[in-house]
């Protein structure tokens, strides 16, 4: 894991993505950023991302997620971008180098084989 000043000096710098990675098989309706990606290796969040696509079957009406991880009240929660909650999942032990991080996933998608394949696209706010 590394360091929390070189998480967040990386955060800072990420802008965009040029392919989206699906998550497994299994998921196909969430994909997600480089920057995404490169969260998940430094600060060996994979937990999260995998908790994030968990939800999707149930929030597959919705086209605009707001996901908040809070370490210190161990509390993962999902909103609509109006301040409405969506999900909250309390009592999550974790060494997240963070004390906080906020991620969206917006409704986009990816090619495959030639086709427009629609996918919720977690990214860091500073990608949109």
């Amino acid at each position: 894991m590394k360091p929390r000043d070189e998480i967040q000096d990386f955060l800072a710098q990420c802008y965009g993505t040029d392919k989206p990675y699906i998550i497994h098989g299994l998921v196909k309706r969430l994909v997600f950023t480089d920057s995404i990606r490169v969260l998940r290796e430094m600060a060996e969040c994979f937990w999260l991302v995998d908790a994030i696509a968990s939800y999707q079957h149930e929030l597959k009406k919705e086209s605009f997620q707001v996901w908040k991880f809070n370490k210190k009240d161990k509390v993962l929660t999902c909103e609509d971008g109006n301040g409405n909650e969506l999900v909250r999942q309390d009592d999550i032990y974790s060494d997240f180098p963070l004390d906080e991080i906020t991620l969206w996933a917006e409704l986009g998608g990816y090619m495959s084989g030639g086709d427009w394949v629609e996918a919720m696209v977690l990214m860091v706010p500073s990608e949109r």
